[in-house]
């Protein structure tokens, strides 16, 4: 594990110490300061943690590095819940309410080609397949933001009208079947309980411009389900179908179908929806028609509503279509599925000046942003309690926007000067909110 030395980070904590001195502990100016102060060592961290990548449940090298920093910084941790998440607590040093602020610690398995000069070279093992892992989704600076929230907090300890809550939760990206894990396996092993905050604050960087915010009251990310189809028919020569029950050309049917139900069957103008077919294993030889296949593929939704019509469609389509092939087929829609995340809109609407502080200006913040095809089991804690979640911009500024990687791919890199607006951004909304549960 690559660390800062003990001199390193004496002197960046003493910067960061001095530039809440100046000033007053929590005002806008001075935690600009601490955050700017910090930068470094949060660079330092996510680097360290991109090269160093792990697949959910198994962040054990991660969790092991935020518990050693966290509690060096004076949280009270708890560690292992949900396998390797962890749960740190502030209290500050005035009375007031409780407030948690959440990151992701796990990666994907995709093969790195950003040519970074820390760029990953771990692999593991996947579903029984070995995969490249790589932070291809931010997740290892989702890390890094939060421990540098964390060092500017803990020196404002003294200042902070109310507790903080941090988590550091795995397993975002999803578990192989079989394996229960990520936010919602961390409220059932109590990350929202004792104490209990009272609204919680998320973050996720992406491809957009850099610096700049942006969020949506009401759903924002979409409903994720995983659906699994087997089918069942009867082998044959490839050069006699007729002997036998097709079940490559049954598979090719309902693919085609559950293309027209997204696009013929609801309407995509009230709520959009999505349905994919990922993944078609079936057969061994050229010319021998299988008697099994399988497929794999999500869905998305913005209302339970749309998501119940639409499995109902799906059931249909599978088991209509299989039966005029004369094959059998089951639909299997797997848990666990993210619900829509949801961004309180009372929450939303208080907290947009403060966002609006941290990302320097009106300009650099988009209160109304498209509504996002990907999911967030952060759902799970705004099921239980307010939430806002929000995206930050990353994209480098010699990157076009049209050609700018995604998220997922193999090239997903962002401009770290980034980051020192991330950190700012969580400290800013647990002071600016804890400050406006004053006498609640």
């Amino acid at each position: 594990m690559r660390i800062l030395t003990a001199a390193a980070v004496a002197a960046l904590s003493l910067t960061a110490n001095s530039a809440l001195a100046a000033g007053s502990a929590t005002s806008s100016d001075a935690i600009f300061a601490a955050a700017r102060a910090v930068q470094p060592k949060v660079v330092a961290w996510r680097r360290d943690i991109h090269e160093h990548p792990e697949l959910g449940n198994r962040e054990f090298r991660t969790s092991a590095l935020v518990a050693a920093e966290l509690t060096r910084l004076g949280f009270e941790v708890r560690t292992k819940v949900a396998t390797t998440g962890i749960v740190a607590v502030l209290k500050g040093g005035k009375p007031g309410g409780v407030v948690a602020l959440r990151a992701d610690m796990d990666a994907l398995p995709v093969v790195e080609k950003t040519g970074l000069p820390f760029a990953s070279k771990v692999t593991a093992d996947y579903d029984g397949q070995t995969v490249g892992v790589m932070h291809a989704c931010g997740h290892d600076t989702h890390v890094a933001m939060l421990l540098g929230a964390a060092t500017v907090l803990s020196n404002m300890r003294a200042n902070i009208p109310g507790t903080v809550v941090l988590i550091f939760q795995p397993a975002e990206e999803g578990l192989p079947l079989g394996e229960v894990g990520g936010a919602k396996q961390m409220v059932i092993e109590g990350a929202l309980e004792n104490p209990a905050p009272s609204a919680i604050f998320g973050i996720h960087i992406g491809p957009g411009d850099l610096g700049k915010l942006n969020y949506r009251a009401g759903g924002f990310y979409a409903a994720s389900d995983r659906f699994d189809i087997a089918l069942k028919g009867r082998q044959t020569h490839g050069a006699r179908p007729w002997d036998g029950i097709d079940v490559v050309s049954l598979g090719a049917s309902i693919v085609t179908a559950f293309n027209q139900i997204a696009a013929r069957q609801i309407n995509v103008t009230s709520s959009p929806t999505v349905l994919t077919v990922a993944t078609i294993h079936g057969g061994v030889r050229n010319n021998i028609i299988p008697e099994e296949l399988k497929m794999s593929g999500t869905m998305r939704t913005f209302t339970d509503e749309r998501r119940t019509d639409v499995i109902a469609r799906m059931e249909r389509t599978v088991q209509n279509l299989a039966e005029s092939y004369g094959a059998t087929a089951t639909l299997t829609m797997n848990s666990p599925s993210y619900p829509v995340t949801y961004n309180d809109p009372d929450l939303a609407k208080a907290m947009l000046p403060t966002l609006t502080k941290a990302a320097g200006g009106a300009k650099n913040v988009e209160s109304e942003g498209d509504l996002v095809t990907g999911s967030e089991d952060f759902s799970f804690y705004a099921r239980k309690i307010p939430g806002v979640f929000y995206q930050l911009g990353g994209r480098k500024p010699s990157i076009d926007a049209k050609s700018a990687p995604a998220n997922h791919s193999p090239y997903f890199d962002i401009d770290e000067s980034v980051l020192e607006v991330g950190v700012r951004t969580h400290v800013l909304l647990a002071l600016d909110y804890l400050a406006s549960r004053k006498g609640k």
